[in-house]
């Protein structure tokens, strides 16, 4: 997958996640993929800076939890990044449907 065309979506891809329940960073890389079919596979190194980024936003924030025996850092979607998924679904929608236009789809 074109980096390029990852960088504008993965903040609303890491939005989409939240909003169905908090998970942590390894738990998350692992149903990107599943998922996405393989399509997409993010790094440690890549998907927790985005993280960090989102929790400064107040668009998540993170918790830890050991109830699976394992201590383990989870974030959560916040009010403010429901906000901004919604903000960005809308987005995504029109510029898809513009893309598909253009594309004869």
């Amino acid at each position: 997958m074109n980096k390029e065309l990852l960088k504008g979506t993965t903040e609303v891809m890491i939005l989409k996640m939240f909003d169905k329940e908090p998970m942590y960073g390894y738990g998350m890389i692992k149903k990107f993929e599943l998922m996405s079919k393989g399509t997409f596979k993010f790094k440690e190194g890549t998907l927790y800076p985005l993280l960090h980024s989102l929790e400064r936003k107040k668009y998540i924030e993170s918790f830890w939890d050991s109830s699976d025996g394992r201590r383990r850092k989870y974030y959560r979607i916040t009010d403010l990044g429901c906000k901004q998924l919604v903000d960005k679904e809308k987005e995504w929608l029109e510029f898809s449907k513009a893309l598909n236009g253009i594309l004869g789809y």
